[in-house]
């Protein structure tokens, strides 16, 4: 399995679970149990979408897609912009 997206909250995890679903891309979020675990705190680092192995460089293209989305709507320039080749975590 590969992580595909780490995520801040509960929130932002199914949202990109989600589209990557909708991208026939299979995935699921791994640590989405433990946030109980840390009460009120924010999720840093426990939550995380995962993708098969097969699946990681359609998903890093869908994951760029929604943080280029993301960037735009708050008016930042993107990090990609340097690299295209990092928008996803690595493993």
């Amino acid at each position: 399995m590969h992580t595909a997206y780490r995520a801040e909250t509960l929130i932002d995890a199914h949202l990109v679970k989600d589209a990557l679903e909708r991208a026939d891309i299979p995935a699921f979020i791994a640590g989405e149990y433990l946030t109980g675990g840390v009460g009120q705190l924010p999720a840093m680092d426990y939550v995380a979408v995962m993708v098969p192995e097969s699946a990681r460089e359609a998903a890093a293209t869908v994951v760029a897609q929604i943080e280029r989305a993301l960037a735009e709507a708050r008016g930042e320039s993107a990090r990609w912009e340097d690299d295209p080749g990092t928008a996803a975590i690595p493993a």
